[in-house]
């Protein structure tokens, strides 16, 4: 379960635009294909 939990707090510090987080979680996906994390579109900011 603790894998799971700390996987979980990761992928939704990733949602909130935090780079090291969206590194970690991607990293972590490759590494265990039973980890399913919906991964954030970041767009451009410049967009209206």
């Amino acid at each position: 379960m603790l894998f799971w939990g700390v996987n979980n707090g990761i992928a939704r510090t990733s949602w909130i635009r935090n780079d090291e987080a969206v590194f970690a979680i991607k990293r972590e996906v490759e590494r265990n294909p039973n980890l399913k994390v919906t991964l954030p579109n970041i767009v451009d900011e410049n967009l209206k």
